[in-house]
């Protein structure tokens, strides 16, 4: 996985009207979940802040990004968990990140890249991609940048499933049933097979 890298500030002022005041400076609130766990058993969140200039850089790509957070000189290694955008104007309005390291498992949706010209494109047919990302866990050094998926054997009106997929060192979290790709009948296609039947 590629690595970027964000500096941040500890926050001391949390709350809606704490936030508010920091995004009109440009700046994102944040939450860190690490190792460390409370007294009920769940992680513990730092709370911090980051430009939006800085964070846009991981946000706004189609490749996921370890993120290397630089929070007032000590620098944690994380994924972006979750993201919160306003309603109306998808102004960023928050950032939950999640810390890993080199041994502990995480789950994390990674690009689907098609390679191969499909026999059923070839045959006249249209190859469809219906999702972008599929989940897989691991380490996160085991995970790739995208998920290879070879589809020059793929027929017209055939799909390629999740659970047909085996990627090495990756456990798949997407369900097997999800179609991933499928080469649909197209108007030509179509009068090519009348065409051949008569």
């Amino acid at each position: 996985m590629k690595e970027i890298s964000v500096s941040g500030q500890k926050r001391t002022a949390t709350g809606k009207k704490a936030s508010k005041l920091l995004r009109k400076e440009g700046m994102v609130p944040c939450n860190i979940y690490g190792e460390t766990k409370g007294k009920d058993g769940l992680p513990e969140a730092l709370a911090f802040q980051a430009s939006f200039a800085e964070l846009r850089k991981a946000i706004y790509t189609p490749h996921v990004y370890v993120v290397n957070l630089n929070i007032d000189g000590q620098v944690r290694k994380a994924i972006i968990k979750e993201l919160q955008f306003h309603p109306t104007t998808d102004a960023l309005l928050h950032a939950d990140f999640f810390e890993v390291n080199e041994t502990k498992d995480i789950t994390i949706g990674i690009p689907v890249k098609l390679n191969g010209l499909a026999q059923g494109v070839r045959d006249g047919g249209k190859l469809n991609l219906s999702i972008r990302k599929i989940d897989v866990t691991a380490p996160y050094k085991q995970i790739p940048e995208v998920l290879d998926i070879d589809v020059t054997n793929l027929q017209l009106g055939k799909a390629i499933k999740v659970g047909a997929l085996q990627f090495e060192g990756l456990k798949i979290a997407t369900s097997p049933e999800v179609v991933v790709c499928s080469v649909k009948a197209t108007r030509a296609s179509r009068s090519a097979a009348a065409a051949a039947a008569e």
